[in-house]
């Protein structure tokens, strides 16, 4: 196998996978909660408390925590997702202890002293103000609460204004004591890492903690046409126009990626070559899929100058109607499978990249499967695998999230 996996004692998950030929190691402690496991009064709290955990634990301060980072050149940080948070660090080999003792401090023992959440209260609302300034990020925000309308996956992962204003330090200190513990944690580790040494190293700094699995909130979606549009004076119209996808774990997940690259993934997809190449109306355009434990939604994404949004939503319509109706050709096919052969190839090559792919398989369940295995997924998909995922994900109900210049009514034909 090209990984290695143990349980601690205590429940804790440690996987690692050696790249050899290279000094450095990835690590991530991958904590099984997001947004979607947030109460009504702890909208946000998932992002808040990835900040939050930087600025210090019993033992050390904010400040102490990032001069120890930066005295053995690390490169450390944390993310968000509707269903899991990472706090990740990249280190010499030699440095794997110490960069492991820092986030042992910060997960298990945070301090949550009152003058560093009013700090940080005010650095997550000027991530959601910067976040609200980018129309891009806005138009694909608005999309996601479109398509996951009335579903627990609906809720923005930065919280708001408003929410994040009225968070107690009793809400934060709550919402970590119920989410965070071993139970629901993963270390991961990928590059110069031997797999027994850093077990030991981290039982020795994980080994005292405790906690059960979480929960989570799962529930079918129900797709229906909606339209969300920001109005806003913007020199591009931002959309995004989508539907319900699959989700994590279904097997027709190979064939839908070679769809998504023939419609929208690379610079020779359909939607490139005709929309930018071939008419110049736009200098974005692009599709995606996003995929959880109980639901899953794709989307494609284009900005264009606002009195040519109607030309440009036509022709995405036009382009989707014909892959519902003859599927795609044998060029197209073996293009996608090079394309994602060599991405997955390529993405490998990086101890962060083969992190995140372990840590966040072994999370979710999912099988850890090698490049190879990839790869062979791929090459089995045909082209009527990819016709009728096409006519099964592509026909349903659309979503629309937009800002410029314009109101929902404009849009609403497009979603029908």
């Amino acid at each position: 196998m090209h990984y290695r996996r143990s349980i601690l004692p205590n429940g804790l998950r440690v996987i690692s996978e050696h790249m050899p030929g290279i000094r450095s190691i990835a690590v991530g402690c991958w904590v099984d909660t997001g947004t979607r496991d947030e109460n009504p009064n702890e909208a946000g709290a998932s992002h808040f408390l990835e900040h939050l955990l930087f600025k210090g634990s019993e033992r050390l301060s904010g400040r102490e925590i990032s001069e120890r980072f930066d005295a053995i050149g690390a490169e450390s940080n944390a993310f968000t997702s509707k269903d899991h948070t990472c706090f990740w660090a990249k280190l010499l080999d030699e440095d794997l202890f110490e960069g492991l003792d820092l986030l042992a401090e910060m997960l298990q023992r945070p301090a949550f002293r009152p003058q560093d959440i009013e700090s940080e209260r005010q650095v997550v609302i000027e991530e959601i103000n910067m976040s609200e300034d980018d129309p891009s990020d806005l138009a694909h925000e608005e999309f996601t609460r479109a398509v996951f309308a009335g579903h627990p996956l609906e809720a923005p992962v930065l919280g708001t204004r408003e929410s994040i204003r009225a968070m107690t330090r009793d809400d934060l200190s709550g919402y970590w004591k119920r989410r965070y513990g071993v139970g629901s944690t993963v270390i991961a580790l990928a590059g110069s890492v031997d797999h027994d040494s850093a077990v030991s190293m981290i039982d020795d700094l994980f080994g005292g903690w405790s906690g059960d699995p979480v929960e989570h909130e799962y529930a079918p979606l129900e797709p229906k046409p909606r339209v969300r549009v920001v109005t806003r004076p913007t020199e591009q119209a931002h959309i995004v126009l989508g539907g319900a996808g699959l989700d994590r774990a279904d097997e027709r997940r190979w064939s839908f990626e070679v769809l998504n690259h023939v419609l929208g993934g690379g610079m020779s997809s359909r939607l490139f070559t005709e929309i930018r190449e071939e008419r110049g109306l736009a200098y974005s355009v692009y599709s995606f899929r996003l995929a959880y434990a109980d639901a899953g939604a794709w989307g494609v994404y284009v900005g264009t100058t606002p009195d040519r949004a109607a030309t440009v939503l036509e022709l995405i319509r036009n382009e989707i109607d014909k892959l519902v109706q003859d599927g795609i050709t044998p060029a197209e096919l073996e293009r996608a499978r090079g394309s994602i052969r060599g991405g997955l190839a390529l993405a490998m090559e990086d101890s962060s990249s083969r992190m995140v792919r372990l840590g966040r398989d072994e999370l979710v369940g999912a099988p850890h499967l090698s490049v190879d295995e990839r790869i062979a997924k791929i090459e089995e998909v045909t082209a009527d695998d990819v016709l009728t995922v096409a006519r099964t994900v592509l026909t349903g109900p659309k979503a629309i999230g937009a800002v410029g210049p314009f109101g929902a009514a404009d849009l609403e034909e497009f979603a029908s």
